[in-house]
């Protein structure tokens, strides 16, 4: 693929308002369609905000009522605003589109920033984005005085964090020493072209998240750069990093379509 663009559109006190960011994206999105842009990665903060992909099921919106914008992305609800660098790759894939090989790769590139500032990230199967390890389930302490065995989200499908305590909560994960999302992705792929994308936990108040079931998921927590390396991280020495290795990846990559397999010709059969 040719030269990847970047575009920093605010961060801190300029933090882009996501109708704002949301609206720019759909312009360059045309705009790239058309090929009047080449490749595109619009990087920025946001305001506190919950966001709602296709899938969101209303159990898992704030029971509070907070308000949630409903966007037109894969994935499920979440939470972005300041301390978490967000990235939407705006790119023309060959078709038939292979989504599933273009989170892999933003997925890679978080990783290997990740690696950079000495934190060990990894995929987990069945799960998008990019997680931290937890112990192995024999290895963590109990919760609430209770042993593993008891575990209420071992045994029921419906069990909500937001109703039974702190010790539950994605934000104490770490403490719990369970798997933990520090990168989230969400896609959507129109027209051949790419929209939304990405968002890196650097160093948030991870307690947003405690008011929803993060990317629907009731058995893991969300994680930071600066929680779990120990020491205060900023957006503003990540984001060099993210360039350089969603520049290596996507730049690099041997973008080539989705195999389509051919169904077998039908066999009939007559009578006599």
């Amino acid at each position: 693929m040719g030269e990847l663009r970047f575009v920093r559109m605010g961060f801190g006190d300029e933090a882009v308002d996501y109708q704002v960011a949301w609206d720019e994206q759909r312009r360059v999105h045309a705009a790239r369609f058309a090929d009047e842009v080449p490749d595109t990665v619009i990087l920025l903060e946001h305001p506190p905000v919950y966001t709602a992909g296709r899938r969101t099921e209303d159990s898992e919106r704030p029971l509070d009522g907070t308000p949630v914008i409903d966007v037109d992305r894969g994935g499920k609800i979440t939470w972005h605003g300041p301390g978490q660098l967000v990235g939407y790759p705006i790119q023309k894939l060959p078709r038939p589109v292979d989504v599933v090989a273009h989170v892999r790769r933003l997925e890679e590139a978080l990783i290997r920033t990740c690696a950079e500032f000495g934190l060990e990230t990894t995929r987990v199967e069945g799960r998008s984005g990019v997680w931290v390890l937890g112990d192995p389930v024999e290895r963590r302490p109990a919760l609430g005085g209770l042993s593993l065995d008891f575990d209420p989200r071992l045994h029921d499908e419906e069990f909500d964090p937001r109703l039974n305590g702190p010790e539950y909560a994605p934000s104490n994960a770490g403490q719990r020493r369970e798997d933990r999302k520090i990168a989230a992705i969400g896609i959507r792929v129109a027209k051949g072209v790419t929209m939304h994308g990405f968002a890196l936990n650097v160093n948030p108040d991870n307690k947003w998240f405690d008011k929803i079931i993060p990317c629907g998921i009731r058995d893991a927590g969300v994680a930071s750069l600066a929680n779990e390396l120990g020491r205060d991280v900023t957006i503003q020495e990540v984001l060099p990093v993210v360039e350089r290795h969603l520049k290596d990846v996507l730049e690099n990559a041997d973008l080539r379509p989705r195999a389509v397999e051919k169904a077998p010709a039908a066999v009939g059969t007559s009578g006599a």
